[in-house]
C-alpha cells in the first residue's frame, strides 16, 4: 500500500521527494482493521490480549526518479487484558483510526510485554530504516 500511495503523489509531484507509509497489524493470518468504532476497537483489544501479533510496516521512498522500498516487522505481545482495561482503554478514544485499535506511544504501552523490533515502527514509522532510505538516495 505504502508503493501505491507513493506513485499516485509522485505523479502528481515529478521531481520531488516524496515518502509514503502504512502499518497493518496482524495475528496470525488475520489482518485488523484500523479501528473506526468502539466495537472495532473492542473487538482488536480482545484479540490481542494475550497474545503476540506482527506490526507490518510498509515504507516507499522516491527522489529523482529512483524509488526504495522496506517492509519493516515488529513482533509484540499483549499481556492478558482485564474487561475494565479495556472499557477504559476505548473510553480514552486512543483507539481511533489506528491499526490493530491501539496506540503503543499512549496508555496501550501498559499492555505490552514483549516488543522486538523497531518500536517507532508500531508508533506509525520505522525511523531508523527511514532514515537508511533516504540515505540510499543520497537525501539527508
Amino acid at each position: 500500500m505504502a508503493r501505491a500511495k507513493l506513485e499516485i503523489v509522485a505523479a502528481r509531484h515529478p521531481g520531488s521527494l516524496v515518502l509514503a507509509a502504512d502499518s497493518v497489524v496482524a495475528v496470525g493470518r488475520r489482518i485488523l482493521p484500523k479501528a473506526e468504532s468502539e466495537s472495532d476497537a473492542r473487538s482488536c483489544l480482545a484479540l490481542l490480549s494475550g497474545r503476540r501479533h506482527k506490526v507490518l510496516g510498509g515504507i516507499a521512498v522516491s527522489a529523482r526518479g529512483r524509488v526504495r522500498t522496506r517492509l519493516v516487522e515488529t513482533a509484540v505481545r499483549f499481556k492478558k487484558l482485564e474487561q475494565r482495561e479495556i472499557d477504559a482503554y476505548v473510553l480514552s478514544g486512543e483507539w481511533q483510526g489506528k491499526a490493530g485499535g491501539y496506540a503503543i506511544q499512549g496508555r496501550a504501552a501498559t499492555f505490552v510485554s514483549f516488543l522486538s523490533g523497531s518500536y517507532s515502527n508500531v508508533v506509525g514509522l520505522a525511523l531508523f530504516e527511514t532514515s537508511a532510505l533516504l540515505r540510499s538516495l543520497d537525501q539527508p
